[in-house]
């Protein structure tokens, strides 16, 4: 994942909301919600989740899908894995060069 769409989802998940809306779409698996049901279970305007959605989806944490009349927003799995794939790279470079000072 390029730096700069590292540090676009840091920044997406670094806001309250969009954080909730993003662990509630975790927890909602593949099968997503509608927005309403995202606004209705955080208390949020259409107007503001809309706005936190489309970041979500540009830092590609979200993905949305039309269903018939509704749109239905669900994790975006493989942006979610590369996210977590570049930060545990890091964090094990990081723990190595920790181990190498120790010794």
């Amino acid at each position: 994942m390029e730096p700069r769409k590292v540090v676009a989802a840091l920044s997406a998940l670094a806001q309250e909301t969009r954080l909730g809306i993003f662990r509630l779409l975790v927890r909602a698996g593949p099968a997503g919600l509608s927005a309403g049901v995202i606004a209705r279970e955080l208390g949020v305007v259409a107007s503001t989740l809309s706005h936190h959605l489309g970041l979500l989806e540009q830092a590609e944490l979200v993905r949305s899908a039309r269903r018939g009349r509704h749109v239905i927003y669900s994790c975006d799995l493989d942006g979610v894995r590369s996210l977590v794939r570049v930060l545990g790279e890091d964090l094990v470079s990081a723990e190595a060069g920790l181990d190498c000072a120790a010794e």
